[in-house]
């Protein structure tokens, strides 16, 4: 009995190890970016997105110009989304909040393009080059 238990065990744990390739090979070779959530606080929107960098190497720095229109699709304002240091393969989680704007009042949000793209042997077209935009709330994001 003891034996079955560490063979299942072993399998549960090999699984779990697995299921990171599987979201990257799903990815392939892009910077993936989703709106997971957006949660109204106060005055302010909290903007919670999944990125996942599927190259095989490190993004040192990716800062996107982002717009950000309102719920007429007017144009709220522009901004920089600073997503930090984004390691080869795995999946990070980055918020943002929006002061003075609640969650309703925005209808998209455009990536206009890299501001900054650090990555040593991909070069600055790692962070625009086929990016992958998606959205679970109800602000559309595009690209």
């Amino acid at each position: 009995m003891h034996r079955f238990r560490t063979l299942a065990l072993a399998a549960a744990c090999g699984a779990a190890l697995g299921a990171p390739a599987l979201a990257q090979d799903e990815v392939g070779a892009r910077l993936s970016i989703e709106l997971n959530a957006a949660e109204t606080e106060g005055e302010a929107c909290k903007m919670s997105f999944v990125v996942i960098n599927g190259h095989d190497t490190d993004i040192a720095q990716a800062v996107f110009e982002t717009v950000l229109f309102d719920a007429e699709g007017q144009v709220d304002r522009l901004t920089l989304f600073d997503f930090g240091a984004l390691p080869a393969g795995r999946t990070r989680v980055r918020q943002f909040v929006i002061p003075g704007t609640p969650c309703d009042g925005l209808g998209r949000v455009l990536f206009n393009g890299a501001d900054t793209c650090e990555a040593e042997t991909l070069g600055a077209d790692a962070c625009e080059a086929d990016l992958r935009l998606d959205s679970r709330a109800s602000i559309d994001v595009l690209g």
